[in-house]
């Protein structure tokens, strides 16, 4: 039965407040790895197994409680449930959905993205919640599906926005990596109720009942949502792995059991929809990583994403079978092995484990390197250590570089510097193209046919992709029997309303982004933004002078400097510039115009003349001093 939960719970379980915590100044203090005894580490492998073997109990008994769900939620004919995507709908990316039924609205995910070349100097981008914060007062909780930036990186920032504490449900292993980031915020005492696989919460008139997904991080979960209106189901993200690296497979049971109570409309991870058959097994990358290590001459460093739990873990593995020690850098990548370890989903003893410090002396060939860096971040440990300006780390010829992920759409080009990098100092550089060193952690076609042929939903809206991803799904599900009018492609901001009579479009709401950009949140302008490409690629000119008030005479000559602009440099090219723009500014003066007509006479002069002669249009700054 569902049950409420009103109190929340640590990452372990326990009905108490969330425990204070102190900010950690990251970029001051050198994050370190904890230590755990061989005992502690036997344990938490022993616990792990026992959760193991439990949740595979749970699965097979889970038909019987079916009867306990089919009428947990009684329908009303006046009942409607609107479904609000306010993001991921136009990227793989900051993933967030808003379940609106009478007064209760639940929030499903709260992720982020990162910024591509047309947000210059941008940190991150988030989805506008505003509609959220504008409803605030029906918000009964936050679930959370995995453990992923682009399901949890916005959560800081709404919490800050917030005026009250919501309670955030999520598995142990996604609860701890949320309350990191919320250390680094400065957010205190934050309402964190741990929910495991098979379990339902009431939140207002919507229940949501979590199910087992496998994905790439452990604890990944999908929702089902009970409402008077009708039931949803989101898939989360997910893949179809038979063999997997922690034994927790996508629960088939449940999926079954939701369609025999019945689904009124199901949303499910699109990322992969427009690729072929099935997604390989993460198991298949900890052979080739084996591989590769066996084979490996000097040290070897592996890049990977910092929250891939499960790849770390392959890594992990591979190394010690190679009788090697594992060191960690990069500062998302030591949180990140330091909050997995403690809570027992990251296996590796403590004498496997060697400080990024302790390095200088190891032997080349004694030890595996885990660091951040495969999207070729250039702050990232990879891009450091590629550049030689990393302070524990360097390559050497002979050395491996395997870079286990794949580049996320608009970070291929900084991928690529960083490998030419690594090529030009001589080491032997693994990617995706060359061996199977990465998978991805979400179903290809083929299994999401299978999922939605399981399912059989009455109403079907793919997410978490752009729209070539969600059109392909879309087509998917109309192979698999879904009626194409029952098939629903939205936009972040569109929104659904399920009554107990169907699906149809809804109001939209208040949609767009919001840039992270430095200390500031939400006031960088699309007219900042075009600043910063136009001073990155056309160069800026500055124009000051002196202005007589009463007799509208300069004063002095003018000045004319210009950065970035072919020429800028030269006396006669700056000469015929000045020229330009005084006899402009003087005919300006002349007819008695206006301060802003001036500056406008001013920057014509000047862009016509720097169009003539480079075919440029830099920005433009004028400085007129009026005495």
């Amino acid at each position: 039965m569902a049950e409420e939960i009103n109190e929340p719970k640590n990452i372990q379980g326990k009905p108490q407040a969330t425990e204070s915590v102190k900010h950690v100044h990251l970029e001051r203090k050198r994050p370190k790895l904890s230590k755990f005894d061989d005992e502690n580490s036997k344990n938490a492998k022993d616990k792990s197994s026992d959760a193991g073997k439990k949740h595979h109990s749970q699965n097979s008994n889970r038909g019987k409680k079916s009867v306990q769900h089919n009428h947990a939620g009684k329908r009303d004919p006046k009942a409607k449930l609107r479904i609000i995507p306010l993001g991921g709908l136009d990227a793989i990316g900051k993933n967030m959905t808003a379940f609106e039924c009478a007064n209760d609205m639940v929030l499903d995910d709260a992720g982020l993205m990162f910024p591509d070349d047309n947000h210059p100097g941008v940190d991150l981008i988030l989805p506008d919640y505003s509609y959220v914060l504008e409803h605030a007062d029906k918000l009964r909780g936050i679930v959370i599906t995995h453990g992923h930036e682009d399901h949890t990186g916005s959560l800081p920032y709404l919490l800050k926005d917030l005026d009250r504490k919501v309670p955030i449900y999520a598995t142990k292993l996604t609860l701890g990596l949320i309350e990191g980031k919320l250390k680094e915020h400065k957010i205190k005492n934050a309402k964190l109720c741990e929910i495991k696989p098979g379990q339902s919460i009431k939140l207002g008139c919507i229940t949501a009942e979590f199910f087992s997904v496998n994905h790439s991080i452990p604890g990944a979960v999908g929702v089902f949502f009970r409402t008077p209106a009708g039931n949803v189901l989101h898939t989360g993200d997910f893949k179809l792995d038979q063999s997997p690296i922690d034994g927790v497979r996508t629960d088939f049971a449940a999926l079954s059991r939701f369609s025999e109570e019945g689904v009124d409309l199901m949303m499910s991870d699109s990322t992969n929809a427009t690729n072929p058959n099935f997604t390989p097994s993460e198991a298949e990358v900890g052979k080739v990583l084996d591989s590769i290590i066996s084979r490996a001459k000097g040290r070897v460093i592996v890049a990977s994403f910092a929250s891939h739990i499960h790849r770390m873990q392959q890594i992990c593995d591979a190394a010690v079978r190679n009788g090697r020690k594992v060191a960690v850098t990069g500062r998302s990548m030591v949180q990140n092995t330091d909050i997995a370890r403690r809570l027992g989903y990251l296996k590796i003893a403590d004498k496997d484990i060697i400080d990024a410090y302790d390095l200088k002396g190891c032997p080349p060939d004694s030890y595996v390197v885990m660091c951040t860096g495969s999207q070729g971040e250039p702050l990232s440990a990879l891009a450091r250590i590629a550049s030689d300006n990393h302070k524990t780390i360097s390559v050497d010829e002979g050395d491996t570089v395997i870079i286990s992920a794949t580049p996320v759409p608009g970070n291929e080009k900084a991928v690529t510097k960083v490998t030419n990098d690594l090529a030009k100092i001589g080491a032997d550089v693994y990617d995706k193209s060359r061996a199977r060193v990465h998978v991805s952690g979400h179903a290809s076609a083929e299994e999401l046919k299978l999922v939605l042929s399981i399912v059989q939903p009455k109403h079907f809206m793919p997410v978490h992709g752009e729209a070539t991803h969600l059109r392909a799904h879309a087509a998917l599900a109309e192979a698999t029997g879904v009626q194409k009018k029952n098939i629903f492609i939205c936009e972040n901001g569109e929104s659904l309303e399920l009554t107990p009579k169907g699906v149809r479009r809804g109001k939209p709401v208040p949609s767009g982004i919001i840039l992270v950009d430095g200390l500031s949140v939400g006031d960088t302008s699309e007219f900042v933004l075009n600043e910063r490409t136009n001073l990155g690629s056309q160069g800026v000119a500055v124009i000051a002078c002196a202005v007589k008030a009463e007799s509208h005479d300069l004063l002095s000559g003018v000045q004319v400097e210009m950065h970035g602009i072919p020429g800028g440099d030269e006396r006669q090219f700056v000469e015929a510039v000045t020229n330009a723009v005084s006899s402009a500014l003087k005919r300006s003066l002349s007819k008695n115009e206006e301060s802003r007509a001036v500056k406008r006479a001013a920057r014509s002069a000047l862009l016509s003349i720097l169009w003539e002669r480079t075919n440029q249009r830099p920005l433009v700054v004028i400085n007129i001093l009026e005495v």
